[in-house]
């Protein structure tokens, strides 16, 4: 046998990898983890929850204290998912824990209802968001038509799948030069904030004043967390591409040690500026709270806030685009899927089909003029799911006591950091059944509609020849159409 002469490392490598070599690099740094989660959580929520946070408190010192601990304990979730993603380095985020810990019948339920339901219904959501603040300053104060708002949307979502299926570097790269405008326009309210603070409109900020109003109802407080955590959601989406993380173990901890405590003091100044231009009075009467903002104090530049809505909320829907087409991607490679969502594109080396294929189901949710009503829905699902993971993290701290686990955050804290959320994200499953129980009820539906699907076309080996021809034949025209072929194996898990 002839020696090869390289090193035993390389040799081995070389050794383990198929002849087509094709498969997702890890290209993404430590700031692209930071971008990534900063961008995805800054969406549109900062600009709309404030009003739904103020409703439930009642008096604005309450509500800051209401965003500061709604960024501790995202921060706490975040933290449990920094262990899991350690422990489970598979890209696929959520979807990759429930299957891994709990089994292929869970783990497709969970991506049954995000391809089929919550995933098209949010982009749809997202899109709309992005025509209708792109497209305010040409029809304010009359409301932008139903079929402007639509073609932008279609149109923003084309762009957005053309970028992630062109290159993940240059979505990453996209995606850095948004973060950086959408917190630059934060920072606009802030600073305005700040000049209205140095010229003393401190009124409703000054402690005798800022807990009037509070509410004596625990319920209704309780409530004002349920729309600030939709704002900070975002912080387990770098889970979902840890496999294209650079040395993913630190830059997963870092990038939320960094992300996590920004993201909250942007939240908590750009809420303090709000307050020195508004009276609770007129923030709760304001449908559009960061206009209403801009209206009063940048004058002829206001149209610069309704840009930078659009322009934040385009970041995130492409952020969102990038990270979680890997759950479809993952998913269809652990064979629970369409093996088709599972290629990857040979010249671009991205996963054309998982991010081709979901955004034709979204254009599709364009259609009904009232696709804001899935919004309860996507809110339910995602916290039950946490959950689930979550108190996998704990069954398998009892099962697996061995497993090799980077970082131990659970062991660290005596637990009480996944109890704390789990208990967190049942009182959110709770509170959106409550509030929206017809569209909580859907979700569930289509939830469960999950197990005869995956036993009819997964579990089920012995399909006829003629399905299984069928199978063949559209896999092989699609693959022809996208130019795709199977990635190399993925990461195992014992």
């Amino acid at each position: 046998m002839e020696e090869s002469g390289g090193k035993p490392e390389e040799l081995e490598r070389k050794q383990s990898e198929p002849a087509t070599g094709v498969r997702l690099k890890r290209q993404l740094t430590l700031t692209n983890g930071v971008a990534t989660t900063v961008s995805i959580i800054i969406g549109s929520g900062i600009f709309l929850s404030p009003k739904g946070v103020l409703r439930g408190t009642g008096s604005v010192g309450l509500s800051l204290i209401v965003w500061s601990l709604s960024g501790v304990l995202s921060l706490l979730g975040a933290l449990c998912y920094v262990e899991l993603g350690t422990t489970i380095p598979k890209s696929g985020g959520t979807y990759t824990y429930l299957y891994e810990i709990f089994g292929p019948w869970v783990g497709f339920m969970r991506v049954w209802q995000r391809f089929l339901l919550s995933g098209p219904a949010a982009r749809a959501v997202m899109s709309i968001t992005i025509a209708n603040y792109a497209l305010y300053p040409f029809f304010a104060p009359c409301p932008v038509p139903y079929l402007a708002t639509r073609l932008i949307a279609a149109a923003s979502m084309a762009l957005i799948g053309f970028l992630n299926y062109y290159s993940v570097r240059l979505a990453a790269q996209m995606n850095n030069a948004l973060t950086l405008l959408k917190v630059g326009a934060l920072g606009i309210i802030i600073i305005f904030g700040g000049i209205q603070l140095a010229r003393g409109e401190t009124e409703n900020l000054e402690p005798t004043k800022a807990f009037e109003g509070t509410t004596s109802s625990v319920g209704d407080a309780m409530v004002s967390f349920y729309s600030a955590l939709w704002a900070f959601n975002g912080w387990q989406a770098l889970n979902a591409l840890i496999e294209e993380v650079i040395n993913p173990t630190r830059n997963l901890v870092l990038t939320i040690v960094i992300s996590m405590p920004l993201v909250t003091i942007i939240y908590l100044l750009t809420n303090i500026a709000y307050f020195t231009a508004m009276t609770p009075a007129e923030l709760l009467a304001s449908d559009a709270v960061a206009v209403t903002f801009g209206n009063r104090l940048l004058g002829v530049m206001s149209w610069v806030i309704p840009l930078a809505v659009a322009v934040s909320t385009f970041a995130s829907l492409l952020t969102g685009t990038l990270a979680y087409s890997r759950v479809y991607m993952v998913a269809a490679r652990d064979g629970i899927m369409p093996r088709i969502l599972s290629m990857i594109q040979v010249d671009r080396l991205t996963p054309a089909p998982a991010v081709i294929l979901p955004i034709f189901l979204s254009l599709i949710m364009l259609i009904p003029e009232d696709v804001y009503k899935l919004l309860s829905l996507l809110g339910f699902v995602s916290w039950l799911s946490y959950a689930v993971a979550v108190s996998g993290l704990l069954w398998w701290r009892y099962k697996k006591p061995d497993l090799p686990r980077p970082i131990k955050v659970a062991q660290r804290l005596n637990l009480a950091i996944p109890l704390i959320f789990v208990c967190l994200c049942l009182f959110m499953v709770v509170v959106s059944f409550l509030s929206a129980p017809v569209e909580c009820g859907i979700g569930v539906a289509v939830m469960f509609s999950a197990i005869p699907v995956y036993a009819i076309f997964v579990h089920w080996k012995y399909k006829p020849a003629w399905f299984l021809s069928f199978e063949a034949y559209v896999t092989s025209r699609l693959q022809l159409i996208l130019h795709v072929v199977p990635q190399d194996p993925a990461v195992k898990i014992n």
